[in-house]
C-alpha cells in the first residue's frame, strides 16, 4: 500500500520550533499492536505517526491534513472514519479528526493534534442504548407470546384427530413449531452470552438461524400450497403430499447450516459484540461471527422467498377480488372483510419480514420498531388465523353471504395425499 501524503501547518514550525525543521513521521508497516478494543471497525490504512519530540501538539488552528490511500471500500452498512489511537486508554477515538472521501480509495483527514493516525472501516450502528432497551423489552414480550400462542397451536393440532388430516393445518403448525423454536432460542441468546460458555452459545446461534431458515421455508410452503389452494383447484394430485412438504421444510434449511459448518474453517458462530451507537458499550449476544456469510445466506435466502410469496400474494389477492365481486352480486363488496383477508395473508406468508430491507445499513427507528412488533408477534397472528378460519367442512347454504380464505382442506376438486 503505498504511504499517506502529509500537509503540516506552518504554524507549527513558526510557534513551537522557533524555525527549526524536525518533526517526526513513522509509517508502520503493521497495524496489530493498534487492533486493542477494536469493535466492529477494521483499519484499513496505514497507521502514519505525526508528532514533535518532546512537545505535545495538540488544538491547531490549521489543522493537519494527510491523504490516505485506503485498501477497502465502504458498504451500505460501513463508513469511512480518521481517527486517532489513545496510548492512555488504548482505543480509537475521533476527537478532533474529521473525515472526507475525495476519490475512490483515498480518503483525507483533517485533525488539530499530532499523534498516530489511521482510518478505519467502521459499521454503521443500529440504535442507541435507550431504543435498545425498549426494542428488547418489544421483542421479549413479544416472543414470549408468540411462542405461548404457538404452543398453542401445537397443542390443538396434537388434540384435535380430525385437524391432523387437514394438510392445510399441518402446515400451519409446521410453521408455528419453527416459529416455536426461534423464538425460545432467541430469548435465550443474550442469557446464554453471559454465561461465557463458547459450546453453549455456538448451539443457541447454530439453532437460530437454522429456525430462522425453517421459518422462511415454511412461509414459502403456506404460499405454494394457498396457490394451489385457491388457483390451481383442479386435477392437483402429489402423492405424500405433507411428508414430502416436511422433509423440503425441515431438511433444506439443515443442508444449509450443515454446508456452513463444513466448508468454512474459520467459526461462524459465537458470542458476538454490538456497538451502540450513542456509547461505547457494547451488547453480547450468541449469533453470527464477523464472518459475513451466514449473515449473506440469511439475507439472499429471504430475498428470494420474499419476492416468491409477493408474487403469490398479488394473485391470491386478485383471485380473493374476483371470488368476492362474483359473491356479492347484488350486494356491494366488503371491502374490510377483504382488506383483512389479505393483511391476514401477509403475517402468514411473511410478508412483514420484508422490513428488514429498510432496516439495514443506516438508523430507522420507526421501522425498527414496526419490525419488532410484528414480526416478534407472528405466532400469535397464525394461532390467530388457525381460529378464524375453522369452520365445518359444510356450510348451510343459505348462510350469510361472506368471504374469507379458507385454509382448511374443504376443496372437493383436488386431492392431496397428506
Amino acid at each position: 500500500m503505498e504511504a499517506a501524503q502529509i500537509w503540516i501547518p506552518v504554524e507549527i514550525f513558526q510557534n513551537v520550533l522557533g524555525g527549526e525543521h524536525k518533526v517526526g513521521v513513522v509509517s508502520y508497516k503493521s497495524s496489530e499492536q493498534f487492533t486493542f478494543e477494536l469493535e466492529n471497525a477494521i483499519i484499513v490504512s496505514k497507521v502514519t505517526r505525526i508528532e514533535v519530540p518532546g512537545h505535545d501538539i495538540v488544538n491547531l488552528k490549521n489543522l493537519l491534513k494527510i491523504y490516505f490511500p485506503v485498501k477497502m471500500a465502504t458498504r451500505n452498512s460501513s463508513y469511512y472514519s480518521c481517527q486517532f489511537f489513545d496510548e492512555k486508554e488504548f482505543i480509537w477515538k475521533d476527537d478532533g479528526c474529521s473525515t472526507r472521501n475525495i476519490r475512490d480509495y483515498v480518503v483525507e483527514c483533517s485533525c488539530n493534534h499530532m499523534t498516530a493516525f489511521a482510518v478505519l472501516l467502521v459499521e454503521l450502528q443500529n440504535t442507541d442504548e435507550e431504543h435498545w432497551t425498549i426494542m428488547s423489552y418489544i421483542s421479549y414480550i413479544g416472543c414470549g407470546l408468540s411462542a405461548v400462542f404457538s404452543g398453542c397451536s401445537i397443542l390443538t393440532f396434537i388434540i384435535n384427530s380430525k385437524g391432523r388430516k387437514e394438510v392445510s393445518r399441518s402446515i400451519h403448525v409446521s410453521l408455528s413449531a419453527a416459529l416455536f423454536l426461534l423464538n425460545i432460542t432467541f430469548m435465550l441468546s443474550e442469557w446464554a452470552a453471559t454465561l461465557n460458555l463458547n459450546g453453549l452459545c455456538v448451539f443457541v446461534a447454530v439453532v437460530i438461524q437454522y429456525s430462522l431458515l425453517c421459518c422462511f421455508t415454511w412461509m414459502a410452503i403456506e404460499a405454494l400450497h394457498l396457490y394451489i389452494l385457491l388457483v390451481r383447484v383442479f386435477n392437483i394430485y402429489i402423492k405424500h403430499y405433507m411428508a414430502k412438504l416436511s422433509l423440503i421444510g425441515w431438511g433444506v434449511p439443515a443442508i444449509i447450516i450443515g454446508g456452513l459448518l463444513m466448508v468454512n474453517r474459520n467459526p461462524l458462530y459465537g458470542t458476538t459484540k454490538i456497538t451502540l451507537s450513542d456509547a461505547s458499550k457494547t451488547k453480547e449476544i450468541c449469533w453470527t461471527t464477523g464472518d459475513s456469510i451466514p449473515y449473506a445466506v440469511n439475507i439472499s435466502y429471504f430475498a428470494i422467498i420474499f419476492l416468491f410469496n409477493t408474487g403469490i400474494l398479488i394473485t391470491v389477492s386478485v383471485k380473493i377480488f374476483m371470488l368476492q365481486k362474483v359473491d356479492n352480486k347484488r350486494k356491494t363488496v366488503n371491502v374490510c372483510k377483504y382488506v383483512s383477508t389479505v393483511l391476514g395473508l401477509m403475517c402468514l406468508l411473511g410478508i412483514t419480514w420484508g422490513l428488514v430491507f429498510f432496516t439495514s445499513g443506516y438508523t430507522n427507528n420507526p421501522i425498527l420498531y414496526l419490525f419488532c412488533i410484528l414480526n416478534s408477534m407472528q405466532g400469535f397472528y397464525i394461532f390467530l388465523w388457525m381460529c378464524l378460519t375453522a369452520r365445518p367442512k359444510r356450510q348451510q347454504a343459505d348462510q350469510k353471504s361472506t368471504f374469507t380464505v379458507d385454509t382448511t382442506d374443504n376443496y372437493k376438486q383436488r386431492s392431496l395425499d397428506s
